[in-house]
């Protein structure tokens, strides 16, 4: 069973470690650790992905800031309840954590694949400049009876194609995870920047 939820949410990423290991929680004496690693995008846009490691895979005591890492595992999420609601916090959770040379330009250095369930009706809009957008909610089950809550974005003909998906349809998607600024006001005199995080679909289809 754990095999097959694990098949359900697959993350494969390449890029250099640009943070120290930061501690985060323990589980039955086993310590993990939040690290973040950049990754190129081919528009040479970088992409800055929060990574949970267990201190079992690596030495969170050592500096790696500047090298590179291959980690693959599952993209994960949790609600954090903050300004008195929650907010869906997510990160790449590391199955395999291993330090490696620097990739080639165009090697494949972010993938995601997951197979889930549209949480809610998509939201389909178009840019000033009419490109065509859609943002999805994806359930991705785990064991234990929890699932992961992914935000998905697609453009174009998957934009297109997903407008009139339902919440309760079953989707299989392949993509790459991104990081986007944006400003949160917090009052009329302050403003804080964030940064959230979402799969670019690649590629989608509905599973009958």
């Amino acid at each position: 069973m754990a095999d097959k939820m694990f098949e359900n949410n697959q993350v494969t990423i390449i890029g250099e470690i640009v943070s120290d290991f930061v501690f985060s929680h323990e589980v039955y004496g086993e310590g993990f650790y939040m690290v973040e690693v950049s990754v190129n995008r081919l528009s040479n846009f970088v992409d800055y992905i929060p990574v949970m490691v267990s201190e079992r895979l690596i030495d969170v005591k050592s500096d790696c800031n500047g090298q590179y890492v291959y980690v693959t595992g599952q993209f994960r999420s949790f609600n954090r309840h903050e300004e008195h609601k929650n907010r869906l916090v997510l990160s790449v959770f590391a199955r395999e954590f291993e330090l490696v040379e620097a990739p080639e330009e165009d090697h494949e250095t972010n993938q995601i694949f997951l197979d889930g369930f549209i949480c809610k009706d998509s939201v389909y809009r178009k840019t000033p400049l009419g490109r065509e957008i859609a943002d999805l909610l994806v359930a991705v089950n785990r064991s234990y009876g929890k699932s992961d809550y992914i935000p998905c974005v697609c453009w174009g003909r998957n934009a297109l194609f997903v407008s009139n998906f339902e919440a309760g349809a079953h989707i299989y998607m392949e993509g790459r995870i991104q990081s986007r600024v944006y400003k949160k006001t917090l009052s009329d005199t302050e403003i804080e920047e964030r940064t959230a995080y979402e799969v670019s679909v690649a590629t989608i289809r509905e599973e009958m």
